[in-house]
């Protein structure tokens, strides 16, 4: 497994920023409004994926037992999370791309632009904590080939 290269991010970013931008310009009238807390949750997981990286950091630099099995699963996680976050990045740019202009005329784009800037911080987060906790699961440089020690 090779880590998140920024061009996968970017090709992430773009696709949910067209994919977004076509559902928006098609079907707005008959969405539900956008919960202003509805981003929130990639905010959440990206405080958890900080959280764990602190923890896989602390381990490895203290030479503590590491299982590679978890690191793996750290690192799939990470990947995940950041790709997501980039999906994600680029959908709520395009909610609020699309928005943002009509909030004159439309009384619903108010309340959607609002919500569509708390999913853009928080899908921003997301890539951000999964970017960190890929960088966190990394052998220290030196260590390559050291067993670690108990």
């Amino acid at each position: 497994m090779h880590f998140t290269r920024p061009r996968d991010l970017v090709v992430a970013g773009v696709l949910g920023l067209v994919l977004g931008y076509l559902l928006f310009q098609v079907a707005y009238g008959s969405l539900p409004q956008l919960p202003l807390l509805a981003g929130v949750t990639f905010a959440v997981l990206a405080v958890i994926e900080v959280v764990l990286a602190f923890v896989i950091r602390s381990r490895i630099k203290g030479g503590r037992v590491v299982a590679a099995i978890g690191i793996a699963r750290s690192v799939a996680l990470a990947k995940a999370s950041s790709l997501a976050g980039a999906f994600m990045t680029g959908a709520w740019l395009a909610a609020l791309s699309y928005l943002f202009p009509r909030r004159d005329e439309l009384v619903a784009a108010v309340l959607d632009t609002r919500a569509a800037v708390v999913g853009v911080v928080s899908a921003a987060l997301l890539v951000a904590g999964g970017l960190w906790l890929e960088h966190c699961c990394r052998t220290p440089r030196g260590q390559d080939r050291e067993p670690t020690r108990g």
